[in-house]
């Protein structure tokens, strides 16, 4: 018995010291870099190979790659790259196409559309607030539209209203009366 009373009492004390001042040494040493190696071709059908990537990492965090595909002109296209500290850095086989040229009537279109951006951008640099007299006003047929939706809008509301109180109403009645049944003061053949 007095064994176990003093093991109950040392295992307190242990647990409940303080060991914050102990300075504690790594004794696992941090892995080693993990490189890695893949590659792979695939195509849309057996047999067919249109596109191939191949990736090599040192384990450092630089990785060095090469991915080829074939574009919509039926050209291959590779890059090479480097992916780094710094960024990733890619090297391509040939330069990118050039953008398509406008045709006539969309160069027409954006030379509108610049002429009308500049004029409203001018009109906005001498009057940045709007002129009361330029703000669209309501015509008389959408103000009597607006009148005639508003008063429709009230009679609606005191129908609903008026609803609301009448069931409000019965569910007091109701339950009126079902107190009264739960205490016996009116029979059942009379609440029905």
């Amino acid at each position: 018995m007095l064994v176990k009373v003093l093991l109950i009492v040392s295992s307190v004390a242990l647990t409940s010291c303080d060991v914050s001042h102990l300075e504690l040494e790594a004794t696992t040493p941090p892995p080693p870099p993990k490189p890695y190696v893949f590659s792979y071709s695939a195509g849309r059908y057996p047999g067919h190979i249109d596109r191939q990537h191949a990736e090599v990492s040192d384990g450092s965090g630089v990785v060095r790659g090469t991915f080829s595909y074939v574009d919509p002109s039926q050209k291959v296209r590779k890059v090479d790259y480097v992916a780094d500290k710094d960024g990733f850095h890619p090297t391509l086989s040939d330069a990118p196409p050039e953008h398509p040229t406008d045709s006539e009537s969309v160069a027409k279109a954006k030379t509108r559309h610049f002429e009308l951006y500049a004029k409203i951008a001018e009109e906005h640099a001498h009057h940045p607030f709007p002129d009361e007299t330029t703000v669209p006003r309501q015509s008389a047929a959408v103000a009597a539209a607006a009148a005639k939706h508003t008063q429709l809008f009230r009679v609606i509301a005191e129908q609903h209203a008026r609803i609301a109180a009448e069931r409000e109403a019965l569910q007091r009645e109701e339950e009126e009366k079902q107190h009264l049944q739960e205490l016996g003061q009116i029979s059942a053949a009379e609440y029905y």
